[in-house]
């Protein structure tokens, strides 16, 4: 049984000792994705941009190894303010049309870089 790291050049390195995604036989554990845009660095205005963004930068881990975001069975999302939860929600639903991921949302006091939003997730593998 073997761990393989999965670090996909287009996202930017996070610069703290992390691993984007871990894939572990057909489990992919993807850590918190902030909402990093990778041409810029930076992040966009706004919790539902910052959730789209945070969703492309998991999907973008998922697809480095092999699974999908139909594969998802789980994400936690944490939120700076539960107010949010709304337009957070929104977005995500996008994301995940049918038979969405077990989920849990958490407020917490602060996240990395001032994020709005960060979001991670554990995934099936299909290759």
């Amino acid at each position: 049984m073997s761990r393989t790291v999965i670090a996909p050049p287009s996202l930017t390195a996070p610069g703290v000792p992390l691993s984007p995604g871990i894939a572990f036989e057909n489990l992919v554990f993807v850590s918190g994705q902030l909402p990093v845009d990778s041409e810029t660095g930076s992040f966009p205005e706004g919790v539902a941009a910052q959730t789209k963004a945070s969703l492309a930068n998991l999907k973008t881990v998922l697809e480095a190894a092999g699974a999908s975001m139909g594969g998802v069975v789980k994400t936690t999302v944490f939120l700076k303010d539960m107010n949010d939860f709304a337009a957070m929600n929104a977005i995500y639903a996008e994301a995940f049309p049918s038979e969405p991921p077990a989920r849990s949302a958490i407020e917490v006091a602060r996240l990395p870089k001032d994020a709005l939003v960060e979001i991670e997730a554990v995934a099936i593998r299909t290759r």
